[in-house]
């Protein structure tokens, strides 16, 4: 379990190394650009089934447990060390990235974004993959610090370079300037709070901080270092106001790049907030918790307004920029069960988070195709004046994005519902001593900002997938089969989860009740 792991997180480093190689004469394929392509897949899919064969090592009966442990000085004078391992908190967590990962290398094989040479873009790829697992298994303060703040630098590259401009204000260059920008600031910020809790408790180790559950650290410095972490976490969740990085990048960025930052990146904030504050800080997240769940459900309705705006005729609305304003309604409700302190609303925030990654990766796949297939991602643009009628010219891709739109929306039967209805009913009973009146409001507005999320899902699909078919047009190319292979198993997760909640749960609630409890069991 321990070479798993760490086969897991350095795996991608060796083989971001190796794409920057020339490759061996007997496996360069058609062209050395093939041969690099197919390098990351292969990589990818390494890590892949390695995470899979942990996950099926993983002892299910202790998922509260520490496993696949590692600690080893790294340090000494600040007393830093290499400390990993998953419990069922991130063992989803660390799952998804090595899918995600997976799907979005085996797709840029076969539709490589327009950009400089391909060993770049694979490398950074790895080097961002990396730096995720990393995050999710890391189990002391400095170095979950520097995982997380090793994704910011590919996530750049891959949008400066490889992204494109159309509906960006300023083009790929500023909206990648915006994200390093906001996040790298958010990071100074949270790294101040991250050194407070270190040398007022005498360790960074988060295990030992947990099992300490505050008692180490006075009120006031709890509440300091709950805003200052708070904030950096807040802005890669990212929690309205501080969220308006994210439309810019998602619309600007590549395919793989808008996957990977909505279905992975966006989850390491909320994690953080799991991980780290709720368990080392209890007194510091009880003050801020009704703060936190007011933001969260303005953004729940901000995000949901924000789509509609977008969603309406006439408005230039870009299908990209509509789900990034979504994943803002999305993950207000993560926040919204989190800020609860409750079992359940935990719980639920950790089941929305995989539900968000699976469902929202698909929807940027689709609208991905959808923008190869027109030249464009512009709601009117494609919708013209009857709709696109993507159930008449592509009736496959019609009928996937419908199913993700619905899932998005939170039908019952599918992964969007679970984790949202958890979170809400973690509110309506909030931890003692959370005013109960001021969180049945927050459910009261998440509620309708559900309706609001159903009501331009919606119309999207009514815009895109319905309309009269134009005789000329019918020969849209439908879903081809590499885009069968990447999209498949996110359609079939988001059914899993959907219909057996339990698998993903029966991991989580131990381990939350354990943060919770102040580590012990």
């Amino acid at each position: 379990m321990q070479f798993l792991l760490a086969l897991i997180l350095a795996g991608p480093l060796v083989g971001a190394a190796g794409a920057l190689l020339p490759a061996p004469p007997g496996l360069r394929g058609k062209s050395p650009d093939q041969a690099v392509l197919r390098h990351g897949v292969m990589v990818t899919g390494v890590i892949l089934a390695a995470a899979i064969v942990l996950a099926l090592g993983f002892d299910r009966d202790h998922p509260s447990k520490m496993q696949a442990t590692t600690d080893i000085s790294w340090i000494a004078a600040l007393n830093v060390r290499i400390h990993l391992g998953i419990d069922g908190i991130s063992l989803p967590l660390l799952v998804l990235t090595a899918l995600l990962t997976f799907l979005c290398a085996l797709y840029s094989y076969f539709k490589m974004p327009k950009g400089p040479s391909p060993k770049a873009f694979v490398a950074l790829i790895l080097l961002l993959e990396s730096g995720t697992l990393a995050t999710f298994a890391a189990l002391d303060l400095i170095l979950f610090f520097l995982a997380f703040e090793m994704v910011l630098i590919p996530m750049y590259f891959l949008i400066a370079r490889w992204g494109g401009s159309e509906g960006v204000p300023g083009g790929r260059q500023a909206a990648a300037r915006k994200f390093i920008l906001y996040t790298l600031l958010g990071s100074v910020v949270m790294l101040l709070g991250l050194l407070v809790i270190g040398l007022k408790a005498g360790t960074y180790d988060m295990v030992a901080l947990a099992t300490d559950n505050g008692r180490g650290l006075s009120t006031s410095v709890q509440v300091i270092a709950v805003l200052a972490i708070g904030i950096g976490l807040a802005v890669k969740t990212p929690m309205w106001p501080l969220h308006s990085w994210l439309p810019d990048a998602h619309t600007a960025a590549p395919t793989a790049g808008s996957v990977l930052l909505a279905g992975v990146l966006l989850k390491m904030g909320t994690y953080g907030f799991v991980r780290i504050v709720l368990p080392i800080a209890p007194d510091g997240i009880h003050t801020f918790a009704p703060y936190l769940a007011a933001l969260a459900v303005a953004g729940i309705i901000y995000g949901s307004l924000a789509c509609l705006a977008l969603a309406k005729r006439g408005s230039g609305g870009d299908l990209k920029r509509l789900i990034a304003y979504s994943s803002v309604g999305h993950m207000g409700f993560v926040l919204l069960g989190i800020a609860t302190l409750t079992p359940t609303g935990v719980n639920g925030a950790l089941f929305a988070n995989i539900a968000h990654g699976l469902i929202t990766g698909l929807l940027f796949f689709l609208v991905g195709a959808l923008k190869d297939r027109y030249g464009t991602a512009d709601l009117d643009t494609l919708a013209g004046a009857t709709g696109a009628a993507l159930y008449g010219r592509a009736p496959r891709l019609g009928a996937l994005l419908a199913f993700a739109a619905v899932a998005s929306l939170g039908l019952p039967g599918l992964a969007g519902f679970w984790g949202e209805m958890l979170a809400m009913f973690g509110a309506f009973t909030p931890a003692a001593g959370l005013s109960r009146p001021a969180f049945l409001t927050f459910m009261a507005i998440a509620g309708v900002g559900t309706l609001l999320t159903a009501g331009y899902l919606l119309v999207v699909v009514r815009r895109v997938c319905m309309g009269a078919t134009p005789r000329e047009t019918r020969d849209l190319p439908d879903v081809q089969g590499y885009e069968f292979a990447a999209w498949t198993p996110l359609v079939a997760l988001t059914v899993l989860a959907g219909l057996w909640p339990a698998a993903l749960l029966g991991l989580t609630d131990p381990a939350v009740q354990k943060l919770l409890a102040g580590g012990t069991s």
